[in-house]
């Protein structure tokens, strides 16, 4: 016989053997699982058996039974106080009892989360049915409070026991950055504090003590070091720049310093701006309608730009969200872009640096003797001149930029000289402001355009150097003829029954010529005439002779000693007659009299 065919014999008898065991593997597998099919059945979503939770027995309930019997047990606890004893921890006669309640603290138990601690659940894993029948015990109830809440009772309870401690901090103001250093103190452990209250709120406990101990402060130095060098002094060392389209605003750390701030967050100082105050800086370097062009102002006496603001239209979120990203940079990366809708100004900030505005070119002081009238419209016009800026090729008009002599635009009645007699008029005396621009003019090098000297001369303007002006006939012009803009400031000291009034007109630029002038003598001299007059608005006088002048200007460029070119202004002044009334009124010593002040022909004195 074969090896083959001695082994399939052998097969053969051993094949009723092993179909025996087969089946009862089966067997017992079917027993098995029909036992571990009724565990499952047994255990459901019940707790496991022995379970109790805070005291209450809830082993072997279902889950809807257990939240049942728990919520039995313990809602009602949401209405009754709890008694706190509040004291030192070494144990202090001024121990203070309280009570609080629950619902004041937000106390609650969450029943559902409680159950699902308890091990209510439905699963065939094997882990779970041995659980159920193997795994009771202990459970704490799962309690919800309010945070803040809590805080705030244990600020209250804590009154009067020691000092609190106090967080570091850090506080901007326009000059920079001050700090307030971190102070320990004492304070109720919150973590043991909610604990204890839990305990007397379940039952557990009949009191909840809580003790008042050392405590570090939330910031220490470590925190208000870190804050001072990730943000505040950072935040504080230069300028932030926002770009609005082609716009730009430049916020400066002193403008700026007053809208931020730092506040703790997890036990770190966090930068914060304050949205309002930010967009209110921008507000004041943007309009919300048209933009307004650049300019040149003076500031303490120093002509600055003052920058153009585009019309920007943006949302206050979106400017603290680029501001917060740049304004701890470093050098270099301190700008960012805001979204927003822009209209840029025509003349921007960078044309008015451009005219070189830089320092005084020009200066000139003209007197004037005591009268109201003079006062308001000699003042009136040097505010309406201030702060006026020539660009190259301009040339500036004292009538186009004053306007009409009118009471609606803030003059009053003077006295001026029509055809040598005394007469009243709207704008008396603004011929003081046209004399002492044409100086400031004049020693500037600007060009000449149209001046009329007075018609006889007055003596307290520099002869053959002054201007009269008459609405709208008799004007004073000027261009400004250089490559440079100019600043005009015209300011007035009022006059008082004591003293004369000042005037002053200061040119600003930048200097490109030196001026020198020089004055003829008097010459072909005019003897006054004598007229007799019988109008009620007579004003007697004495006249004076006629005669003519002649001034030279001359230009050396700035710097030089060589003179570039001259300049000749002839004058020629008529007598002023003297003027006899046959029914003379009082003299009127503040308008009249000899020294010639109100005597214009043809314009405002």
């Amino acid at each position: 016989m074969s090896f083959w065919q001695q082994d399939a014999t052998e097969s053969e008898r051993e094949r009723p053997g092993g179909r025996l065991v087969v089946v009862l593997v089966v067997l017992l597998a079917l027993l098995l699982g029909g036992a571990y099919v009724g565990a499952y059945a047994l255990a459901g979503d019940k707790v496991p058996r022995g379970t109790t939770v805070s005291g209450v027995e809830i082993g072997g309930m279902s889950r809807d039974e257990a939240t049942d019997a728990l919520r039995e047990e313990f809602e009602p606890r949401t209405e009754e106080s709890i008694e706190v004893s509040v004291g030192r921890a070494e144990g202090d006669p001024d121990d203070r009892t309280v009570t609080v309640q629950p619902a004041d603290l937000g106390l609650v138990v969450d029943y559902e989360a409680t159950v699902d601690a308890a091990g209510a659940e439905q699963s065939w894993a094997p882990s779970r049915q041995w659980e159920y029948f193997t795994g009771g015990g202990e459970v704490d109830a799962v309690v919800e409070h309010d945070e803040a809440a809590l805080e705030e009772t244990l600020t209250e309870l804590s009154d009067g026991l020691g000092t609190p401690p106090v967080d570091g901090a850090v506080t901007f103001t326009s000059s920079g950055v001050e700090t307030t250093d971190p102070v320990p103190g004492e304070a109720i452990d919150a973590d043991a504090a909610l604990e204890a209250i839990q305990a007397a709120f379940l039952g557990e406990e009949e009191t909840a003590e809580l003790t008042v101990v050392e405590a570090e402060p939330e910031i220490d130095d470590a925190d208000l070091q870190e804050g001072l060098d990730s943000f505040a002094n950072p935040a504080m060392s230069d300028a932030v720049t926002l770009r609005f389209g082609k716009s730009e605003v430049r916020l400066q750390p002193r403008q700026y310093g007053p809208a931020l701030s730092m506040v703790p967050e997890d036990g770190e100082l966090v930068g914060q701006v304050d949205q309002k105050k930010l967009a209110a800086l921008v507000r004041d370097a943007t309009t919300r309608g048209e933009p307004v062009d650049a300019t040149v102002k003076l500031v303490n006496g120093k002509p600055r730009v003052v920058p153009a603001k585009p019309g920007v239209e943006f949302e206050a979120d979106e400017v603290s969200d680029v501001f917060l990203k740049v304004v701890a940079a470093p050098q270099g990366k301190r700008s960012g872009k805001v979204k927003a809708t822009v209209v840029d100004a025509d003349f921007t900030t960078a044309d008015a640096r451009d005219l070189g505005i830089k320092r005084k070119v020009s200066s000139f002081t003209t007197y004037y003797p005591h009268a109201d009238y003079r006062n308001v419209n000699i003042g009136r016009a040097a505010e309406i001149v201030d702060g006026t800026v020539l660009k190259p090729g301009e040339t500036f008009s004292l009538n186009d930029t004053v306007g009409e002599r009118t009471v609606e635009n803030g003059f009053t009645s003077g006295y001026i000289i029509s055809d040598g007699i005394l007469k009243q008029d709207l704008g008396g005396g603004v011929s003081q402001m046209a004399t002492t621009l044409f100086n400031g003019m004049f020693f500037a090098g600007l060009e000449d355009v149209e001046h009329k000297p007075h018609s006889f001369y007055i003596d307290r303007y520099p002869v053959g150097r002054e201007a009269t002006v008459a609405w709208p006939t008799v004007d004073l012009r000027f261009k400004n003829d250089t490559d440079y803009g100019v600043l005009i400031h015209a300011k007035v000291t009022p006059s008082t029954y004591s003293s004369q009034g000042v005037v002053l007109v200061e040119m600003y630029s930048t200097k490109v010529w030196d001026i020198e002038s020089r004055t003829s003598d008097r010459y072909n001299y005019r003897s006054p005439a004598t007229r007799t007059l019988t109008s009620p608005d007579c004003e007697a006088h004495t006249g004076w002779s006629g005669f003519d002048v002649d001034v030279t200007r001359v230009f050396r460029e700035h710097g030089e000693d060589g003179i570039h070119h001259t300049e000749k202004f002839h004058t020629a002044y008529t007598a002023s007659d003297s003027v006899v009334c046959e029914q003379p009124k009082p003299p009127n010593n503040g308008n009249g009299g000899n020294n010639g002040g109100n005597r214009n022909n043809n314009g405002d004195d």
